[in-house]
Parts: C-alpha cells; sequence; structure tokens
C-alpha cells in the first residue's frame, strides 16, 4: 500500500507468519523453554529473545518486542498453557492444538482475549504515567471488546488508515474509553504529573487515548495474530497528535505502536471474527520435504528448517551436529515423559522427509509407544492411615463413604482428592475427624 508519508514503511503480510509462529510457540511452551512472572505473568526477557529467535520473519521491529512479547500472554489468554511456578507449560488444551487446525486455536484465542488477557494492553503504553493510581484507569475488558468490534469496520481484503478506523470506531461507538472518570485523567500524565497531567484541555483528546489503546491491541495482538496485514514505519517521529503536550518535545514517540500507518483485514481474521464461516489459506500450506530419515535412526536436514520444525526434532532427538538428530528410545521416552507421543513425530516425519520412513525408525517409534501404554497416570490420591485394621474395615464398609475411598492393606484407605469435601463430612459424622492436611518437607 502506497503513503503519503516520506518515511519507509514496511508491509508486513502478518496470516501465514502467524499460524506457523503458533505451532512454534506451543512447542516452545511444550519444552518447557518460557518462563513468565508469577506476579504479572508477563514474559521475562530471556523469554522474550527465546519467542523472536523462533518467529518467521522475526518480529516487527528488530529493536523492540511486541509479537515477542505478546505471544506467551496470547497461551495464556487461550488457555493454551498456564504458569506451573515460573514456567510456561502447555495445558491438555494447548498439547491438543499442536494437531488441531491452526486457524480454529487462533479463533478460539481472540475470541477469549477480552475476558482472559493477562495484562492492561495500555501499560505497554509506558510514555503515560500513573496507570497504577487509584480509579485511574476504565476497566480493561469492555474496553478490549470496543477495539475487537472494530476490526468488523474493516472491509475485509482492503486497506484502512488508523486514522481512519478511529474516526469509524467514533462513529460507530465502539470507544474503548480509558480514563475512569474526569478526575481519573488528572491521575495520568506524561513527564511530568503536574505539568503533564492529561487532565488539561486538549491533552487527552480521543487518539492520544483511547487511539493509543487501540493501536496497542491491534499492533501488539490482532496482527500478531495474522487478523491484520499492517503497514508500519519507526514509531519515532510518526504521529504529531501529541506535539502539543507539555514535556511532548522530550520524547520521540508516545508509544511503541506510534508507527502503525494502516491495517487490512485477513481472510484468517474475517473468520476470527466471525464475518465467515470458514477459513481457506491463500495458498495451502505444503510442508517441505527437507528431512532424510534414515534406518541407524538419524535425521538429518538438506535445508534449512523452520524454527517450530527444530523444536520438534529438538524435543525428540539427540541433536548430534548442526543438521542431524539421533532418535533413540532414551530421547523418545524423555518426550514421553514431557506429555509428547511418538505417534505425533511419526506424522511429522511423514509429512517432511522426502522418503518413506524406514521399518528401522517404525519400529522404534511403535516400541516406544507400546512401553508408554503400559503405564497410566490417574492422578493424585490422599493415603489415610488407620490406628487399626479394625477401624479401616468399618469406614471401608460404611455406605457416606462409598465411592469415596477404597481400602489398601489392612490399615490405609485411598481418597479421591475430588470427593474430599464429603469424604470429610462423612468421616467427621462417624466421629473421626480426619483434621488437617499432611504437608511432607523433602
Amino acid at each position: 500500500m502506497g503513503s503519503d508519508a516520506d518515511a519507509p514503511s514496511t508491509v508486513r503480510h502478518t496470516e501465514p507468519e502467524a499460524l506457523h509462529n503458533l505451532t512454534a510457540v506451543l512447542q516452545l511452551c511444550a519444552a518447557g523453554t518460557l518462563r513468565c512472572s508469577e506476579k504479572t505473568r508477563r514474559p521475562s526477557a530471556a523469554t522474550v529473545r527465546a519467542v523472536a529467535e523462533t518467529l518467521v520473519g522475526g518480529d516487527f521491529y528488530p529493536d523492540d518486542a511486541i509479537a515477542s512479547f505478546a505471544w506467551p500472554l496470547l497461551m495464556q489468554a487461550g488457555g493454551l498453557a498456564q504458569l506451573e511456578g515460573s514456567r510456561l507449560a502447555l495445558t491438555p488444551k494447548g498439547r491438543k492444538a499442536l494437531d488441531r487446525p491452526r486457524d480454529e486455536t487462533i479463533r478460539e484465542i481472540w475470541g477469549r482475549w477480552p475476558r482472559h488477557a493477562p495484562i492492561d494492553e495500555l501499560s505497554r503504553v509506558e510514555q503515560i504515567k500513573g496507570q497504577r493510581s487509584a480509579a485511574a484507569l476504565s476497566a480493561a475488558g469492555p474496553r478490549r471488546q470496543a477495539v475487537a468490534a472494530a476490526l468488523a469496520l474493516c472491509p475485509p481484503g482492503e486497506w484502512v488508515r488508523v486514522d481512519e478506523l478511529f474516526t469509524a470506531m467514533r462513529r460507530a461507538g465502539a470507544h474503548p474509553a480509558v480514563a475512569r472518570s474526569e478526575r481519573g485523567l488528572w491521575k495520568l500524565y506524561i513527564l511530568d504529573p503536574e505539568y503533564g497531567s492529561l487532565g488539561y484541555a486538549g491533552f487527552h483528546d480521543w487518539a492520544v487515548l483511547e487511539g493509543r489503546y487501540t493501536l496497542a491491541v491491534l499492533f501488539e495482538y490482532a496482527a500478531t495474530l495474522g487478523l491484520l496485514d499492517v503497514e508500519y514505519e519507526p514509531p519515532a517521529h510518526a504521529r504529531d497528535d501529541f506535539r502539543h503536550m507539555w514535556g511532548a518535545d522530550e520524547i520521540d514517540a508516545l508509544s511503541r505502536y506510534d508507527g502503525l500507518r494502516a491495517v487490512r483485514l485477513t481472510a484468517l481474521g474475517a473468520f476470527a471474527i466471525g464475518l465467515t464461516t470458514s477459513y481457506v489459506p491463500a495458498e495451502p500450506a505444503v510442508a517441505e520435504r527437507s528431512l532424510q530419515v534414515l534406518a541407524n535412526h538419524d535425521v538429518v536436514a538438506t535445508a534449512d528448517l523452520a524454527p517450530a520444525d527444530r523444536l520438534v526434532l529438538d524435543t525428540f532427538a539427540a541433536r548430534t551436529s548442526d543438521r542431524v538428530w539421533t532418535l533413540t528410545t532414551a530421547s523418545l521416552l524423555g518426550a514421553v515423559d514431557a506429555g509428547r507421543t511418538p505417534d505425533e513425530l511419526g506424522t511429522f516425519l511423514d509429512e517432511r522427509a522426502a522418503h518413506a520412513v524406514p521399518d528401522t525408525v517404525r519400529r522404534l517409534l511403535d516400541d516406544v509407544e507400546a512401553r508408554a501404554s503400559q503405564l497410566r497416570d490417574l492422578g493424585s490420591r490422599r493415603v489415610l492411615e488407620c490406628a487399626d485394621a479394625s477401624v479401616a474395615a468399618l469406614l471401608a464398609g460404611d455406605r457416606s463413604l462409598r465411592g469415596l475411598c477404597t481400602r489398601l492393606g489392612e490399615r490405609h484407605l485411598m481418597l479421591d482428592p475430588a470427593g474430599e469435601a464429603k469424604a470429610r463430612t462423612a468421616l467427621r459424622k462417624l466421629g473421626y475427624p480426619l483434621g488437617p492436611t499432611a504437608i511432607f518437607w523433602g
């Protein structure tokens, strides 16, 4: 798309990138590579770098994190990953997403974002200070809904300049009001809380507050998911709608998103927001057959691999050189222990191997698959120790505890945590209070 501005712009076709990047980030979560703050749920600097290295085409800017910051948050909002301590781990839903159509997963992520986003997107507009002041900001959920609704104002496949979109949003009543009240406006400021307060007339224009919030959601999350193609330039001096404000001459841009010039709703975006009932990619993705699978269990890359493909091989095999991975029973069992399946690897190799997968490799995968099926994790259970066998027999045979506990040996009962509340009530009525949960320190 052309532009009247002098600064050179970049046009990014995000749809095919997002479909590949979704798989890559899921693989990173499966590998236990990503870390986020337990308090804020934001990705660590190391995690942002790890994600950036796997993104097809890299991040939007080489020196600032947008997509690489967004993906770990999108994983959490979509219910695909959750924090286990500080580690971002795949949920059962996330593991299923590895084999699901990626367009459906992206649609679900976007549908969940307004209600489940881990952060307020305005917090990424760091030049606007005072956001953590009491009663300064409105609830983020309704703001997200307003911006999400604005995507429907973009005709599929047509470029819309962001200022034109701002106008259309205001006319349509899609108003992502940022400040909770007029008093809240006075708590927001740039540089100085007194002289730079946004409460002054002309300092809280729609483009300054609601516009910057809209840019953040569109650029960092909608574009990252492939819903919008984007035309953008470096943010410094890209917009002058805040230059009249006190202290504005000391900053190059009000936000990292100021360079966004125009957006175009993609076919994936139209599907995600419900304008279409199905998604057909412009060019159906065909995996490049760039792997040689050898009878000695080596997997050789004959060309540069996509980051997501390297992650799959790193998960199931030991890398022995830059382009060679070796499959072993130990490496496959390690992947199984992390929640992956040999069948997943078999499908991956079938789609990417230049020739048929050798029988020796098939037998190795089948053997590990068979071993994995010999043991099943039934989850955590509580074990209760009775004073003697007669108490155990009494409790195990009582009708009120039937189905809630199972006798183990002479003096022990196994209690399903799902029925703990009912079991405690029944035990108390029988005169055998369970007491507090025992904690063992290693």
